[in-house]
């Protein structure tokens, strides 16, 4: 199993600033989530998205209505825009 997050930051335009336990840390974009299923609730009621908060229990991302995102999600989109940072 991947880290669990221990630290998180709501950003504009659907990104969260997330912290693994094994110090791996950056933004994960999670726009293309914002507005379908379930997600619809950050569209709707945009001030949702910024009460983001660790959830110790599942080490994961969590926001009110019972919303979250898998670990292994973040991780990879975390891992993600690193590289992409190094390459530009």
């Amino acid at each position: 199993m991947l880290s669990d997050v221990i630290e998180v930051r709501a950003l504009d335009g659907y990104r969260i600033w997330v912290r693994f336990e094994d110090g791996l840390e950056g933004e994960a974009d999670l726009s293309d989530l914002a507005g379908r299923g379930v997600f619809r609730r950050w569209v709707e009621i945009p001030s949702e998205f910024l009460q983001a908060r660790v959830d110790s229990e599942s080490g994961t991302v969590v926001w009110p209505g019972g919303l979250d995102v898998a670990p292994d999600r973040l991780y990879n989109d975390v891992v993600r825009s690193s590289e992409k940072a190094r390459s530009a």
